[in-house]
């Protein structure tokens, strides 16, 4: 077998002795590689064999295939309960012997400790024998508490195995059902409910099997323990086991209520991060706007509110926590209370065997029982969605394999073809179609938006089931879809998608798909990254990507639904002649499209409305028949309309105009010249510019925890915590040490009255009483000390911790919504919307509970080294070395457990992100049928994450065994200690001391943890504080005001303008000097990337441009940027809507009243469409405006530009997404609303801007011609008139240019 780089990382496990594995010794060579370098996925072990995705899942799926065959059988439902039960309960049941041998010698160590202390009482320096046994118990006990960390250690290795191994079949069963998806199914279910399964419920098997076993454990260890303490102290334990039967449902009260608050601050939280995706996608009209004050407002009330319930919860939280340390106190306390006042004396014995016996079912009872009981029911719940989506309806699969004689002639035949997407809605979305499609044949599919032609395609795949008719596929197929789908990896993956690469076939598709120059331009040409959801692609590369995937593949029959429309007419008319008719020419072919002009090169067009065929025939047979094809492409409602225009000559010029279809992607059509690829040609830069995220290495600063503590309280705050914090710790031991003092004297006063009654001398009952009132009132004072500053510290904390993150947050806000446009250029959405969800909610919820919980338990760990060291002071001499040894084991351990905990985050996200781009690429990867392929990726996705998730329980089980082996070895010294220097120790003291050092084995290694994660999450805090020291912009408001009714008249004029949207960065506009006048009306045209949207931002100061610019004699770079910004308006290219009411889109301010909305919204047609609405200008919008139109939200921002009556109006024109009729409509409303205005308008279609005063052409960031069209046009060598020639209507623009110049003269000279 050759040696490849799988095998270096050969598992040592796999290979590892008895002792090795028993140890983790096996793991050593990592976590000292972790100390010389930062560990990356090639230092990882690989998984071993029998915790393979693939032999794990099919393994289940065998088992569950059996069972749902069973069930079907017996008609009953199929249990997934049942199946993995068959499949794991056998091995998991072994972790149950464990942890039932754990569990008994937790009983054994009190009574071990009670038989040392009573050598203690009845100490006798002469007697031998029980100097003997007492070293036996000595030893019994030390043995028991290193066999206690084995033991422990054992247990978890076996059931966090279990639980991952669970998870991993589980998801892998999860994934192949979500390849075979019916289309119904996929209605019935969402991308994120599936991504929601993988990411959130599967998790529940890897906590549920950590204490299912609990469930028989502990309530027979509560009966064992009852038992012992009955014959300990009598009836009188009964009071202390009710206590413990009050907290838990207490506990689950809490449970409850805590479910409640989490949910009221899911949906808050929800809000936020909604708010704020809108605040940075629209970020760069918001600035514009000056739109930021009611931003910030906005979302200050919605954080206000989520603190509100987050300090509900986190009160709730402090209280739990704290009660579980309070309990113990009170339930000792109230057993003793009435073991005393039934009149028995309180021994040293009794006390702590009873203390311990009571921390032990505290924790088995309170902790683990009932976490048993809650993750029982979550993964109930979550069983139950699994087995829901397992059950889901499959898509029929069809067989392709054709026997050899047919194989020449490939045709789909259709015959009176019905289908349905959903029965339930009436309308068939196909009635009656009958098609056929010969080899060699194109046959184009052509109809209005919404008219079926998708569905035809879908239905030929096989993904739309059929009622009635037939349909008959002969050939292998392929299919192009509508939205490119591209998966991350390479451009050239993309393209193979698993085929091997052929080079000169490869070559042959990229020249036809018309990406040559595209790759050439990218930094790494086809071996470039793409990122999430083809980021790094503009969307005609990912169109044309997508395409080529499907004309590489080896088919006989392409589909292609509407391939041209996301590319411009030039690339289109490339793709349609080398591909469609040129590289694909004898293969069976059907394209829908919108495009008439391809129309006369098909064999056969079919027209498709309503899901009806209402033409079918050659183009010439359909002009014979009387068809306006520019008609069919329209909408019903759109035809009404055009009937009533009845200017015949109109219409026909408007059709040779527009051949844009109505369509959600419409295609240019008179479009800049050919090399500007419009859409297509990013310039180079932006593939690289993606910042890398900044991850600090190492430890967190002191500097950051100082920020995090102060932010939310001064230190005057600070101080009163750590006195509270001292004082309700120091409570708490004294409450112990009182009890011993107390037993100390009963004993005494015991002797001394033995001796007094020999001698006769009388000592009173009241005596007696008296002392047990003064005993029993100091008792209860301390008691209650400890309970109420235990919570007092723990709600003070919380309330602390929770302001910090809201005064973090609101910095962080007003920084990142104040800092320049580039750094959201740089920063990808998702970067920056991770601080404000995962990283703030870590600093709500997660961060204060761990703190509180690693506070509590360090003051008490430190507690018990105090009490032990002053009663044995000898004992600081191993506890120094032991410290020392645990500080070094913790640094060495954090350097590794970091860098794998963050390889288990990073290998986490590409199983997800393979999942979800999977569902987008559904029916592309089953028309390819690449599901096994993408099966095997998955699960080479969950073995890489399985890798590091073992290495993470493995590395924190090796640490955990250590410090526990360190708590061990104190307590063996602690325990032999007091026996060795027996003399002059008490037994109270020395029940002290053991009790509390047996408590440490648990705690210790829990504490540490603690730190580690706080320390972990104190990244988060980091990241926050990154993000509030961003640089700011210039101010928004400054000490030079321009006067109140600036700009009168609306004259720009740039002087020697340049200007880069970073200091680093390239200069996008190289000395610019232009003068526009009042009410002039300029048109801005230019190549992509010649530098026309960077004209705007210069205006607007996006970043400060260096130069003057004056508008109206006032220098712009002197006043406030919201005096700037406020008095120009803008419609932007992107047309941006807010999830709030229409009021507050048109008016936040609330600066005009309602008829002025009214008359706004009427001036740009949307009156009846906003009457229409339930809450009219209060109807609050569906997320980022998705209940209107493309189109309809550009008139929105129009009617925002009508109400501001500013005198300059820029005009970003949006070409892609409007309809001839509205792209009319602005355009009018422009001519007569803003006559009195300075308006700029950069044109991506030229007769739009044709008619204006002036035109300025950019070519790279330099002015190449100003002046009025028509002289421009003069000028055959001029840019504007290569422009022009280059849309094929020279003759009609020309025509517009020469009617405006003479309108203009006629203005003038009148």
């Amino acid at each position: 077998m050759a040696i490849n780089k799988k095998d270096d990382r050969h598992n040592p496990l796999a290979t590892a002795g008895f002792l090795s594995r028993l140890f983790l010794c096996w793991l050593n060579p990592l976590l000292h590689l972790g100390q010389k370098k930062r560990l990356e996925e090639s230092d990882m072990y690989s998984v071993l064999p029998e915790d393979q995705s693939e032999i794990l899942g099919e393994e289940l799926q065998r088992f569950w295939d059996h069972e749902v065959r069973k069930a079907t059988k017996e008609l009953r439902k199929p249990k997934l309960t049942r199946v993995l039960v068959r499949c794991y309960g056998k091995s998991y049941a072994v972790a149950g012997l464990f942890v039932f041998s754990l569990e008994v010698i937790k009983v054994i160590q009190p009574l071990l400790m009670w038989k040392i202390i009573q050598y203690f009482e009845s100490y006798d320096p002469e007697d031998e024998r029980s100097l003997i046994m007492a070293y036996g118990y000595a030893a019994a006990m030390s043995l028991s508490a290193f066999g206690l960390t084995i033991l422990q250690h054992l247990y978890y290795y076996h059931v966090q195995r279990t639980g991952m191994k669970i998870r991993v079949a589980v998801c892998h069963m999860i994934y192949r059902k979500a390849l075979g998806l019916s289309s119904e199914s996929m209605g019935r279910t969402t991308t994120g409910q599936i991504v929601n399964l993988l990411s959130n419920d599967v998790n529940h098997f890897d906590e549920i099997t950590l204490n299912l076993h609990y469930l028989w454990v502990g309530p027979l260890q509560a009966v064992v323990i009852i038992l012992l303490l009955w014959y300990e102290i009598g009836p009188s334990c009964l009071a202390g086991v009710a206590g413990i039967a009050l907290m838990l449902p207490v506990q689950t009260w809490f449970g409850k209520l805590f479910g409640i608050f989490r949910s009221k601050t899911a949906v808050l939280t929800d809000n936020r991060i909604r708010i704020m995706n809108e605040v940075v996608s629209g970020i760069r009209i918001i600035k514009m706007y000056a739109w930021e004050k009611p931003f910030s407002a906005l979302v200050t009330e919605v954080r206000r509110k989520e603190i509100s319930q987050i300090l509900k919860s986190s009160y709730l939280r402090g209280l739990n926590m704290a009660s579980f340390f309070a309990s113990s106190k009170i339930i000792v306390f109230v057993t003793f209370t009435v073991y005393v006042l039934l009149g028995n004396a309180i021994t040293a014995s009794s006390v702590f065997v009873t203390v311990s016996l009571y921390g032990t079912i505290k924790l088995t009872v309170t902790l683990f029982f009932s976490l048993a009981i809650e993750k029982v029911s979550e993964t109930a719940v979550s069983i139950r969605r699994i087995t829901n989506f397992l059950l889901l309806e499959e898509v029929e699969r069809r067989n392709f394999v054709l026997p050899l004689e047919e194989k020449k002639e490939n045709s789909i035949e259709i015959e009176k073809l019905t289908c349905y997407w959903d029965k339930s809605l009436d309308a068939p979305s196909l009635q009656n179609v009958s098609i056929t499609v010969k080899s060699h044949q194109l046959l184009t599919v052509i109809g209005p938006v919404g008219a079926g032609k998708s569905s035809l395609l879908s239905a030929i795949l096989g993904e739309l089931t059929h009622d009635s008719g037939t349909l008959k596929v002969k050939g292998q197929l392929t299919y192009a879809t509508q939205q490119p789908w591209v998966f991350p990896g390479t451009i050239r993956s993309n393209i193979l998608f698993g085929r091997e690469l052929n080079t000169q076939k490869y070559e042959s598709v990229i020249k036809a798909c018309a990406l040559k120059k595209d790759l050439e331009l990218l930094p790494d040409g086809d071996l470039t990254l793409i990122g999430d959801r083809g980021a790094t692609l503009s969307g005609g590369q990912k169109a044309r990507v997508n395409l080529a995937r499907a004309v590489y593949q080896d088919a006989d029959i392409y589909l292609l639904d509407d391939p041209l429309s996301a590319v411009d007419a030039e690339v289109g008319k490339h793709l349609f002649e080398q591909c469609i008719c040129g590289l694909l020419k004898n293969k069976c072919r059907i394209l829908v499209t919108h495009q008439q002009q391809h129309l006369k090169a098909a064999d056969q067009i079919v027209v498709i409305k309503e899901g009806h065929i209402t033409a079918q025939g050659t183009a010439s047979e359909l002009q014979r028949s009387g068809l306006n094809i520019v008609s069919l492409l329209r909408s019903d409602e759109e035809q009404d309309r055009w009937s009533q225009s009845a200017d015949p000559d109109k219409l026909s010029l408007h059709s040779q105009r527009n051949n844009l279809s109505h369509s959600s992607h419409c295609s240019y059509s008179s479009l800049l010249p050919p090399e500007s690829d419009c859409t297509d040609q990013l310039p180079v830069e932006t593939v690289r510019t993606m910042a890398e995220e900044t991850r600090v290495e190492g430890n967190v600063s002191g500097q950051i925890y100082l920020k995090y503590f102060t932010a939310g309280c001064n230190l005057l705050v600070l101080l009163v915590i750590v006195l509270l914090s001292v004082t309700a710790e120091a409570s708490y031991i004294l409450q112990d040490w009182w009890l011993v003092y107390w037993a100390r004297e009963e004993f005494f006063n015991n002797t001394a009255t033995a001796v007094s009654t020999k001698h006769e001398i009388n000592t009173t009952p009241s005596d007696q009483e008296f002392k047990l009132t003064f005993y029993l009132s100091i008792y209860s004072g301390l008691t209650a000390a400890a309970v109420v500053f235990g919570y007092a510290r723990s709600l003070v904390i919380f309330h602390g911790l929770v302001r910090s993150a809201q005064t973090l947050h609101n910095s962080m806000f007003s920084a990142v919504i104040r800092t320049p446009v580039h750094f959201f250029d740089v920063n990808p959405i998702g970067r920056i919307l991770n601080r404000f969800s995962k990283d703030i909610s870590q600093m709500d919820s997660t961060l204060p509970i761990t703190f509180v919980d690693f506070y509590q338990l360090f003051l008490q760990n430190v507690g018990v080294v105090v009490v032990a060291a002053s009663v044995i002071p000898l004992i600081l001499i191993p506890v120094v070395p032991l410290l020392f040894f645990f500080l070094y084991l913790r640094r060495f351990y954090l350097r590794t457990s970091r860098d794998v905990k963050r390889l288990e985050s990073t290998t986490r996200s590409p199983v997800f992100s393979h999942l979800s781009s999977s569902l987008q690429g559904l029916w592309t990867i089953r028309a390819l049928r690449a599901e096994d392929r993408l099966k095997k990726a998955f699960d080479a996705h969950q073995d890489l994450h399985s890798e590091a998730w073992f290495l993470f329980l493995m590395t924190s089980r090796w640490f955990a065994l250590r410090l526990d082996s360190i708590c061990s070895i104190f307590i063996t010294f602690a325990t032999f200690g007091c026996i060795l220097l027996r003399d002059g120790l008490e037994a109270g003291e020395v029940g002290l001391v053991l009790t509390y050092a047996v408590t440490l084995v648990g705690n210790f290694q829990w504490t540490m943890r603690q730190s580690a994660e706080v320390e972990n999450m104190m990244t988060s805090v980091e990241r926050v504080v990154e993000y509030t020291e961003l640089k700011s912009e210039a101010p928004w408001k400054t000490q030079t005001c321009p006067p109140p009714d600036w700009p009168g008249k609306g004259a720009v004029s740039f002087n020697r303008v340049n200007f880069s949207y970073s200091d680093d960065g390239p200069l996008v506009l190289k000395d610019i000097s232009a003068t526009l006048h009042p009410n002039e009306k300029v048109g801005i045209v230019g190549r992509t990337g010649a530098g026309k949207s960077s004209l705007v931002s210069a205006l607007f100061r996006l970043a400060e441009p260096q130069g003057k610019i004056y508008i109206d004699g006032v220098l712009t770079s002197e006043i406030g940027l919201h005096d700037l910004r406020q008095k120009m308006s803008i419609i932007p290219q992107d047309p941006v809507l807010f999830t709030d009411t229409v009021r507050k889109n048109l008016d936040p301010f609330n600066q005009h009243a309602d008829e002025d909305l009214w008359k706004a919204l009427e001036e740009v047609q949307l009156k009846s469409v906003v009457e229409e609405l339930p809450g009219k200008l209060e109807t609050v919008l569906a997320e980022s405006g998705s209940n209107f139109s493309v189109g309809q939200r550009q008139l929105v921002c129009l009617a925002r530009a009508v109400l501001r009556k500013n005198r300059i109006l820029i005009i970003d024109e949006a070409t892609a997404n409007v309809d001839p009729r509205t792209d009319e409509l602005i355009q009018k409303t422009i001519r007569e609303k803003f006559r009195e205005c300075t308006v700029l308008t950069i044109a991506h279609r030229l007769n739009t801007i044709i008619d204006s005063n002036r035109i300025l052409v950019l070519d790279s960031g330099t002015i190449q011609e100003l002046d009025c069209p028509f002289t421009l046009l003069q000028n055959k060598e001029g840019a504007l008139y290569n422009m022009v020639q280059q849309t094929g209507q020279a003759t009609v623009l020309l025509e517009a240019a020469r009617q405006a110049a003479q309108q203009s003269q006629h203005v003038e000279t009148s």
